[in-house]
């Protein structure tokens, strides 16, 4: 996982008191923190790209945390979303899950509890990387950027997914060389069932798909083994 330094976490809070307490107590964490006070505002500054996880109370003005959700959710898979609400109903929960959401928390909580679940899906969904590609890095004609999830061509931006954009990483690891189909599953989805690996060729295409403007840049199945990166020169 990224050191905290280099998490950034986008807090959705209404409430300034609990929004200036939770961004003050992460930050002293070390993780780097964005507060916005309403769901539109969140919304406006997540689509500004670069966040790792994302906090959002359900009851906020202008828009509320599962819309928000689910409007995140349509732009990024994968990003784990944590939503704190002072609502306890069973139906609310599930609401939360249906939104998007990886974990619940019900007003009031425990400081420590928040840091202690937050830590665990970060772990699971950043694991760690040996060899970790770190800031940009030259892709043929592409600039890619593992920490903001950006492929440039030449001034184009292309926004990738959390997932994408660690499979890409991978690859890019093992660049010229086989990428083990069950090490990626693992590392990225800490689990190889059938389920993660079709997922896994769905982001395949998708990324063969960004790539296709450089014909030196190719994606190939290596068979019973996994995937290749091959850049030509």
């Amino acid at each position: 996982m990224k050191e905290h330094k280099d998490i950034q976490i986008l807090l959705v809070e209404d409430d300034p008191n609990l929004g200036l307490l939770l961004q003050e107590y992460l930050t002293v964490k070390g993780y780097h923190v964005q507060l916005e006070r309403d769901g539109e505002a969140g919304w406006r500054r997540f689509r500004k790209g670069g966040h790792h996880f994302i906090i959002l109370d359900v009851m906020m003005p202008k828009k509320d945390g599962f819309t928000l959700a689910k409007d995140i959710r349509k732009m990024d898979g994968d990003i784990p979303i944590l939503f704190l609400t002072a609502k306890t109903m069973k139906e609310d929960t599930l609401e939360g899950f249906r939104s998007g959401g990886d974990d619940y928390m019900t007003k009031p909580f425990s400081m420590e509890e928040l840091l202690m679940r937050m830590e665990v899906i970060l772990k699971r969904s950043m694991p760690e990387k040996e060899n970790e590609v770190s800031g940009p890095a030259s892709l043929g004609k592409f600039t890619f950027d593992p920490d903001t999830h950006h492929l440039d061509l030449e001034g184009k931006e292309i926004k990738l997914t959390t997932k994408e954009s660690q499979l890409l990483q991978l690859l890019v690891q093992h660049k010229n060389e086989v990428l083990d189909r069950q090490e990626a599953l693992l590392k990225i989805w800490g689990d190889d069932t059938y389920h993660n690996g079709r997922s896994m060729d769905v982001y395949i295409t998708k990324l063969r798909k960004h790539l296709k403007e450089d014909d030196r840049l190719e994606i190939v199945n290596v068979h019973g083994q996994g995937f290749r990166l091959l850049e030509r020169s």
